[in-house]
């Protein structure tokens, strides 16, 4: 179940930014389970990214400065690329990484969708266990950006939303299974 907590910028957490994106998931499923699928390679495998795309290539170094290093293939027969550089770990409550485009040699790269994209998007998510239900909730934020490109962001929390919900659901499926 998504739950969209803010559908408009909202104080960002640094100084230089000025929106976040916020979003609360609902897995029936206890919360070692949820934080195991966020962090283990196989279970990655199984349900991260967008509906269609085909995780080709995946690795986890969980640690702080660690990397998860991801290539899905896309129907036009190239590779989306993307990274994560873990900054903090708290197992099971707590996430937080950078998350950027990249190439295969996981370096930093624009966006495939627009040149305004931002290069670096902070994201912290928690895991909260309710009675044998785990709550995920989500921040992201644009950091080391411009003003254009946290403009960019702002522009596509629609879009995010949508991602979101589409890639949490195929969690939720996993989870179920």
């Amino acid at each position: 179940m998504l739950a969209v907590e803010s559908a408009a910028p909202v104080c960002g957490r640094t100084p230089d930014n000025d929106a976040e994106l916020i979003i609360t998931y609902l897995f029936d499923a206890p919360r070692d389970q949820v934080y195991q699928a966020w962090t283990e390679e196989d279970r990655l495998r199984e349900w991260w990214g967008p509906a269609g795309l085909d995780m080709l290539s995946c690795k986890v170094d969980l640690r702080p400065e660690g990397l998860f290093h991801y290539g899905m293939g896309i129907p036009n027969g190239s590779t989306l690329w993307g990274r994560w550089v873990f900054r903090e770990i708290a197992a099971p409550e707590r996430l937080e990484f950078v998350v950027s485009f990249s190439d295969d040699q996981a370096r930093i790269s624009r966006a495939p969708f627009s040149a305004d994209w931002p290069l670096e998007v902070l994201s912290t998510i928690t895991f909260t266990e309710r009675n044998g239900k785990t709550q995920l909730k989500m921040i992201g934020v644009p950091i080391n950006a411009s003003d254009t490109e946290r403009k960019a962001f702002v522009g596509m929390i629609g879009g995010m939303q949508q991602g979101w919900s589409d890639t949490l659901g195929q969690l939720d499926d996993y989870l179920a299974q």
